[in-house]
């Protein structure tokens, strides 16, 4: 995770009593008690408003969208060039692997199963990328601190609310606001360049899925560059008639680099993803230490929080996370 992406990303909230409203930044009286301007860091939650108990109109909120409106796309040049260099990652080893050290192989099935699970891996690790890139992580609605919205909300007198000051958003609790994406995030656990997008509520299921066949592919590919390299050796090159023997040391070592290096770092964040869900805590909570001010739940029903009832749908990142449906019907999901 790049430190940068954390510059300014927790920015200060306001604190207003409830009842009152907020216009262009000012606060207005409408006959309730006066308001309570409280520019603390956002850490803050004594009496925090419940994002899953308000219930407000849509809004129609066009940021980080694309394609008529369909899809979520962050506009991010760094994040634009991380994607491509990924799937440029890919397929060099969708190349290596099929071209150099399976389709040649003189051993029917050693070829016909390892190139099995090999697209399907590869094909699942691809879509959980495209996913986790695509899909919208529980944006807060720009613009909804307004006084309609506030008189809408039905709070309880002397109920304590936050309003992030850069997108004008009443922030639910353990919402935070990213620099890169310019939205406060439900549950944002950290913004990954890999994918151009942060990770929260609504796409971490996928980005778990990611990290876990990025890393079961680059094993397997290590194993059979690796394999792949003694058996060229031990017959003296005949068995590699693809390319010469120089060109082909050059593909296998750097196969073996790519998958050395990604696999280990794919094994980290997948350690570190699921000890945060284990736990009930997102990436930026552990990094701020904060208090937990939320009711915990249980390791086993936050593992189901992410990925729903346990089976095989787990593994799956073709269906949605099992919060995304609640989240939307009691939060205004943009």
């Amino acid at each position: 995770m790049d430190p940068e992406y954390y510059n300014e990303m927790f920015t200060p909230t306001k604190r207003l009593s409830a009842g009152m409203s907020i216009t262009n930044g000012h606060y207005l009286d409408h006959s309730q008690p006066n308001v309570e301007i409280d520019d603390e860091e956002d850490d803050d939650y004594d009496d925090y408003v419940d994002y899953q108990s308000l219930h407000l109109r849509k809004i129609k909120d066009n940021h980080n969208k694309c394609c008529n409106n369909a899809v979520w796309c962050v506009r991010d040049i760094c994040g634009f060039f991380c994607v491509l260099l990924t799937w440029f990652l890919i397929l060099y080893a969708e190349f290596v692997v099929m071209r150099i050290i399976l389709l040649p192989s003189s051993y029917p099935l050693y070829r016909n199963i390892n190139a099995f699970i090999w697209q399907i891996m590869t094909l699942l690790a691809f879509t959980s990328h495209l996913r986790t890139m695509l899909t919208d992580p529980g944006a807060v609605p720009r613009g909804n601190a307004t006084k309609q919205m506030i008189q809408q909300m039905g709070f309880r007198e002397g109920q304590v609310i936050y309003k992030c000051q850069k997108c004008c958003s009443i922030k639910p609790e353990r919402a935070h606001h990213c620099s890169v994406c310019q939205r406060c995030i439900r549950k944002m656990d950290h913004h990954c360049p890999w994918v151009n997008n942060c990770v929260g509520e609504n796409n971490q299921k996928f980005f778990v899925l990611f990290t876990f066949y990025i890393a079961m592919i680059s094993i397997h590919a290590l194993v059979l560059a690796i394999n792949h390299f003694i058996i060229c050796i031990q017959h003296d090159w005949k068995e590699c008639p693809t390319y010469t023997p120089p060109a082909t040391v050059v593909f296998l070592i750097f196969l073996m680099f790519e998958a050395l290096l990604f696999a280990i770092f794919t094994m980290i964040m997948l350690c570190t993803q699921l000890n945060a869900i284990w736990n009930d805590e997102t990436g930026i909570e552990q990094l701020k230490k904060e208090q937990a001010r939320w009711a915990r739940k249980s390791k086993w029903k936050s593992l189901q929080a992410v990925f729903g009832r346990f089976s095989i749908g787990w593994l799956n990142p073709f269906t949605k996370p099992p919060l995304t449906a609640k989240a939307e019907a009691s939060y205004m999901s943009v």
